[in-house]
């Protein structure tokens, strides 16, 4: 019998949190787009098909994907959203004992995946001091001639931070000198205004892009993602879904195809959604003193610091409990002094919540902090 005594209790511990934490009233934790109204997509139910099939991918849908992104064919594969494509995509890189470099603070899943692959995870920072700007010199310095695979996300969760295509592409060539590829995670691209939201494998075969239509096209019960790479990559990628569930599901890939059909109307009511939102937000933090950070380029999450405090757990307990507000504990992206805000939602329920933080904030100022010792007390629940 397998010894799992020394597994850790979560692979992702964040993901692990957000399926059981307790659901507030004004969430403002889920980071995904307010769902789109399937009736409100042109000849979404006349297309949805139901159909049992070997392939390597709905040729519909791969078609789709190659089209608006401009690449062949050979250059995309499928996966279940973007946790399922960013699992395809490392399962496709990494070998037992490859080193993994991910950023910190980042998005726990992605390192998750790659323990999971049995890679050794280190990581290089993204710091607040410098906007969480992505840094080529910190990679360089973190980089191992096992390293395999580097893993960014474009624009950063949880900051919102973007990175250009220079140090993308100064990351890029650091990647290439040990044989490794950059996986960047571009789930929130899309949105993003003023900026080039190119997918980078579109740019160069040193990258791997995956996205989803989750997090900028309000379609995450679908649960469609995909990658982006060279035509070596994707064939790996393939091989390694045959172990994970063979096939999307039909319907969900039928209706993808609608949906990419019609990118541009989705988009459109994202950025009419985020745009406010993130306005809305930027007047928030800056009314309060008790709060810092480095405003995000776009996307629908932002991660402000809170003064006086080592680890936001206690604080992120008091909303949920007397003003029934979720936030994020920053301790789940490797930055405790930190919470993340999610504004993906319907401007009112964003509003609410945003509300309700600050009366949370007030009642934190005024004494409703715990003690050291019940801070010191608090194991938490977090990664092991």
């Amino acid at each position: 019998m397998t010894d799992t005594s020394s597994w850790p209790r979560s692979w992702a511990p964040y993901l692990t949190w957000a399926k059981h934490h307790p659901r507030a009233r004004w969430d403002l934790t889920a980071s995904g787009l307010a769902p789109y109204p399937i009736d409100e997509l042109p000849g979404a139910r006349a297309e949805m098909r139901i159909q049992v099939r070997s392939d390597d991918g709905y040729p519909p849908l791969l078609g789709a994907i190659a089209e608006r992104y401009g690449v062949g064919i050979d250059r995309v594969a499928t996966g279940g959203g973007a946790a399922g494509a960013n699992f395809l995509a490392l399962a496709a890189l990494v070998r037992p004992g490859d080193d993994v470099l991910v950023e910190s603070p980042g998005y726990d899943p992605l390192g998750g995946a790659a323990r999971l692959l049995g890679a050794e995870v280190r990581t290089f920072e993204r710091s607040f001091e410098d906007g969480y700007a992505l840094d080529p010199d910190r990679i360089a310095g973190a980089l191992s001639p096992r390293t395999s695979a580097i893993v960014v996300t474009n624009p950063h969760n949880p900051s919102g931070a973007y990175a250009d295509a220079d140090a993308l592409d100064e990351v890029a060539r650091i990647a290439t000198s040990v044989g490794a590829r950059v996986v960047v995670d571009e789930v929130y691209l899309a949105a993003l205004q003023g900026v080039d939201t190119t997918p980078s494998a579109v740019r160069s075969d040193a990258f791997v892009s995956t996205n989803s239509l989750t997090k900028c096209f309000g379609l995450a019960g679908l649960r469609v993602g995909w990658v982006i790479a060279d035509a070596e990559i994707i064939e790996r990628v393939r091989r390694a879904r045959d172990v994970v569930d063979g096939n999307g599901p039909s319907p969900s890939e039928s209706l993808a195809v609608v949906a990419l059909r019609h990118a541009d109307r989705l988009l459109e009511r994202a950025r009419a959604i985020l745009e406010p939102n993130s306005a809305r937000l930027r007047a928030f933090v800056q009314a309060r003193e008790e709060l810092t950070w480095a405003p995000p380029t776009g996307g629908a999450v932002a991660f402000p610091r809170l003064w006086g405090v080592d680890d936001t757990r206690a604080f992120a307990d008091h909303a949920l409990r007397d003003f029934d507000v979720g936030v994020v504990p920053g301790r789940f992206f490797g930055a405790p002094r930190h919470f993340r805000v999610a504004i993906g939602g319907e401007p009112d329920e964003v509003r609410g919540g945003l509300d309700a933080l600050a009366r949370a904030l007030d009642a934190w100022a005024g004494g409703a902090r715990p003690s050291e010792g019940a801070m010191e007390n608090d194991t938490g629940g977090g990664p092991s």
